[in-house]
């Protein structure tokens, strides 16, 4: 989970860029006092997908700006699968989610059977 209120306190230094990877509009990159990497904001016009405007932050880059839901008894950072996932599901309809979530119960119901877990 992104700690924005410390994000926000930690703030040092704001940077403009307009210049890279195609770039068609400013991206405002946030830095702490040690120079650390917390946070973007990116803006378009209408012409911009909409998912790719606002806060943004490359988590592996802003680590400590993180804490985790699960007190680290799960890591998400190598998990590629699971950020596809999330962002598929971002763009996908209720109807989508609803098939995934299933399949998803399906996965766990047979962990619980194989570790004896199941009742």
């Amino acid at each position: 989970m992104f700690d924005y209120e410390r994000a926000s306190n930690n703030t040092a230094r704001i940077i403009r860029e307009v210049d890279g990877k195609r770039r068609k509009h400013p991206v405002y990159r946030f830095y702490d006092k040690e120079g650390d990497y917390i946070c973007e904001v990116r803006y378009g016009d209408a012409a911009a997908n909409a998912l790719q405007r606002g806060l943004w932050t490359h988590s592996i880059n802003g680590l400590k700006y993180f804490d985790s839901v699960t007190n680290g008894w799960i890591d998400y950072s190598h998990n590629l699968v699971l950020v596809k996932l999330f962002s598929h599901a971002l763009v996908s309809t209720s109807a989508g989610h609803e098939l995934a979530l299933e399949k998803i119960k399906e996965d766990i119901e047979s962990q619980k059977t194989k570790y004896g877990l199941k009742r």
